[in-house]
């Protein structure tokens, strides 16, 4: 089954919340992208149950530990049904390399993808912890670093998508954040695109947050977001 083209970023902090924004989006146009803010308040129950109602779900939990802890919670992700889970790139390929090897028994396992530079991030950003290159250099390193290790792509910037499948190929899977739709306020992204744009540039999966949830009409938003994919 295809995956769908746009992920709704929850950043809900109740159940009621959630779920009155999940009553107004249709599984057939979008899947869900529930991070750490939802999944810490309400658990993995509630993620299982939409896998149920026929929603695909991207688990944004950015797993960054010892081999042996983050090979175990990809395996929970696996068992919850969810189709994309993520790890830190910075975490190392022999924490990738265990992730990895934790989703083979699986018959239909996840989407597993590496986070490389938050989109949040800029080259000052990086400085400030002692990365002394440009944002878009290291995103490079850590995606041949998560390519090595044979995962099946990585979340960047759509910025980068060009690069990215140039250098790795176009089954090497991009997810991207910081997606806006043209005349969307940029909030706290500072590497963004629009959605046609981040198409044509090569991205595979977007995740869109508050466009489509602060909107008075989620779906109606959604479905112009999806007409000006098709253009």
């Amino acid at each position: 089954m295809a995956l769908p083209k746009i992920y709704v970023a929850l950043d809900c902090q109740t159940q009621n919340e959630a779920d009155q924004l999940v009553s107004k989006l249709s599984s057939e146009q979008v899947g869900l992208k529930v991070g750490k803010e939802l999944f810490t308040s309400i658990g993995p129950e509630w993620v299982r149950k939409q896998v149920e109602q026929g929603f695909s779900v991207f688990l944004d939990l950015k797993f960054h530990d010892i081999p042996n802890t983050v090979a175990k919670a990809v395996t929970s992700a696996a068992k919850i049904g969810v189709d994309i889970v993520n790890v830190h790139a910075s975490g190392g390929s022999e924490m990738m390399k265990a992730a990895k090897d934790a989703l083979e028994p699986f018959d239909n396992p996840p989407l597993l993808i590496a986070v490389t530079v938050l989109t949040s991030m800029s080259d000052a950003d990086l400085a400030d912890i002692g990365i002394q290159m440009p944002a878009e250099q290291q995103v490079l390193n850590l995606a041949k670093l998560a390519h090595k290790a044979g995962l099946d792509g990585v979340v960047c910037s759509a910025q980068e998508a060009r690069m990215l499948k140039s250098a790795l190929g176009e089954s090497f899977k991009l997810v991207t954040p910081g997606i806006r739709p043209a005349n969307s306020a940029t909030d706290d992204q500072k590497r963004v695109m629009t959605p046609k744009e981040a198409v044509l540039a090569g991205v595979d999966y977007m995740v869109i947050g508050r466009p489509i949830t602060r909107s008075e009409n989620p779906t109606e938003t959604v479905a112009e977001i999806l007409a000006s994919i098709r253009e």
